[in-house]
Order: C-alpha cells, then structure tokens, then sequence
C-alpha cells in the first residue's frame, strides 16, 4: 500500500506548487497550524507574514511583493506606481505595494507588509483588469491605458512627474495607443487634465 504523506510532505509539496499560501489554504489540505509552525522552526517554511508561508529555496521573482500582496488580500487590484513598475513603465521602485479595493471591501489591517490601499468605485476597479502569474500566484494588476490614467487621477498623492513618466514610456514603449489612454483618462474622469500632455507628447509623432 502506498503510504499516506506526512502533513509536512503535503505542506512541501502545496508551496512548492503554488509558491505562496495562507495558513487556512494549508489548514485547508489537512496540515495544522501547529506543523506550520513546527516547520518554520525548523527552517522547512518562512513566514513571509502573518499567515502566509512560503518555502525557504523558492525563487523570487522581481514582482515577488505583488504575489504577496494579492494572496493576502485576493480581491484587490495592483494599481499606480506599482502596476506602472510591473508594465516597465517607471524607473521608480515602490517601498510599498499600490493596491486597490473596492468601496466596501474589507479593509486590511496594519501589518509588517508596506501595503498602501486606495477605495476605487465598482465600476473602476472592473476596468482593464490583467491576471497575470508571479510565483505561482493568480494577481491582478491594472492594465496599461488605465494605470496612466489612474496615476493623473491620483497625482495628488504619487506627484505629476510619476504620472507623466508613465505616460511618456507608455507612448515609446507602445504599450498603450495615445486613444486608448484618452478613453481611459474620459472613463477615470482626468480626460481635460491629461489631454495637453498627451497632444504635447504626441505633436511630433
């Protein structure tokens, strides 16, 4: 008979698959808190977090935080400074991870993780909408046109030269058309404010 895995052997191979999981996503597959914690002790697993554990030889992808960040608080979305990161369109590297969530949703307790939340209507956080895989991890990142939309939305509190450098790679890197970012700017509200900078970016073809 084949023998039944340990719950270490499960633990193993569930973060070994996926990367990174959350306490009750091991619970979950039968392993206990108290074996995670055994675990950690014995450098078998990390706590990147409260409840959140990965194993100590996994490779970390540059987007690492990200992954973090979208398993602890699945519904949000990666937005601003950090999803302009992610696309390449910024040599900014965020100290926190820009994320949002929607009006209602759970808001996330302080935490040893830098995270940065923003409350985005329904119908925003909708919006051009990537999944992308980092780690193992499903994460949702805003795509192009709309993150430099949503960064002259917020330029208040990222500063108008972070949003203008992602509208400035946008266009030469031809990641986003100068009518796709319009459409999202007019979506998001900031089609006056963004419509010069476009024009002036875009007078010489």
């Amino acid at each position: 008979m084949p023998q039944t895995p340990s719950q270490r052997e499960i633990a193993h191979d569930l973060l070994a698959t996926h990367g990174i999981l959350r306490l009750a996503e091991l619970r979950d597959a039968g392993v206990t808190a108290a074996t995670v914690s055994r675990m950690e002790k014995d450098g078998e697993v990390i706590r990147l977090a409260r409840g959140l554990y990965q194993l100590p030889d996994a490779e970390l992808d540059a987007n690492h935080s990200l992954a973090e960040a979208a398993k602890r608080f699945p519904k949000g979305v990666i937005c601003l400074v950090s999803a302009l990161a992610f696309h390449g369109l910024t040599d900014q590297l965020p100290k926190k991870v820009w994320m949002a969530i929607g009006r209602n949703d759970w808001t996330p307790k302080p935490s040893d993780m830098p995270i940065r939340v923003l409350r985005f209507s329904d119908d925003l956080l909708a919006d051009s909408v990537e999944t992308h895989v980092i780690e193992g991890v499903s994460v949702k990142v805003f795509g192009v046109a709309k993150t430099v939309a949503d960064c002259f939305r917020h330029r208040g509190k990222i500063g108008l030269p972070v949003a203008l450098e992602g509208l400035q790679e946008a266009l030469r890197q031809r990641k986003a058309t100068p009518a796709e970012i319009a459409r999202a700017a007019d979506i998001g509200g900031v089609g006056t404010v963004i419509r010069p900078y476009l024009e002036a970016l875009t007078a010489n073809g």
